[in-house]
């Protein structure tokens, strides 16, 4: 693993799909699309998409997306949304190199991401676009309303993107990410466990970190020192 890009993975941040709101997440969109090019500018050789979803599991490249779901054309499939997304983002900078999708289950303990993040990082020096929402609890109008905790738990995770800080993601408590609704757990987990297998040290940069509708958005990157 040369680099990792995390990114949230809202249906809205795809504008058609948002339609008269998208320019609320213009600069969200901005932020996904500098982390992914500048990981891109690092040269790997494929990009290895990896994001929550009912079970672990490899996609094909081209698989069926969920985005008929949310209104637009197209034969309805069975790929995860935080895939859907992150296949999306990737088109949208213009990546047209290999490109692997995995799901990782929602509720995976911390062994099997662990597990997983090891096998993604061997192979052809990779990007590694971790894909995942934090905390959909922190305001009365977000899905799950209000979670006094969910604000802290967002800067705790923030906290650790920063600082390429593979422990403190390793340690979120599962428990209490799902009852925040924090999506991303299973998937930052998996990136401590691959960046560990790939070794560092790291260094960690946060481009964004905001909660237009009650949910946390994180975008961040990683490089390899």
């Amino acid at each position: 693993m040369l680099a990792a890009v995390v990114a949230p993975h809202p249906p809205l941040l795809i504008p058609e799909v948002a339609a008269g709101a998208a320019p609320e997440l213009d600069e969200l969109r901005a932020a996904c699309d500098a982390a992914i090019r500048a990981g891109l500018a690092r040269g790997p050789g494929r990009v290895v998409l990896v994001g929550a979803g009912r079970a672990t599991h490899r996609w094909p490249a081209d698989a069926a997306d969920a985005l008929p779901d949310f209104g637009l054309p197209g034969p309805a499939g069975e790929l995860p949304l935080s895939l859907t997304v992150g296949r999306w983002l990737l088109d949208r900078v213009g990546w047209d190199g290999p490109r692997e999708l995995h799901s990782i289950a929602a509720g995976a303990d911390v062994e099997d991401c662990v597990a997983l993040g090891a096998s993604l990082a061997a192979g052809e020096p990779a990007l590694l676009l971790v894909l995942g929402d934090a905390s959909a609890r922190r305001s009365p109008a977000a899905p799950g309303h209000l979670d006094e905790r969910a604000e802290g738990f967002d800067a705790a995770v923030a906290a650790a993107l920063a600082a390429a800080d593979t422990d403190a993601l390793l340690k979120l408590d599962a428990g209490l990410a799902a009852e925040l609704l924090a999506a991303g757990r299973p998937a930052w987990q998996v990136l401590a466990g691959a960046a560990r297998a790939a070794g560092g040290p790291w260094t960690g940069t946060l481009h964004a970190d905001v909660a237009p509708y009650g949910v946390g958005y994180l975008v961040a990157s990683w490089a390899r020192v």
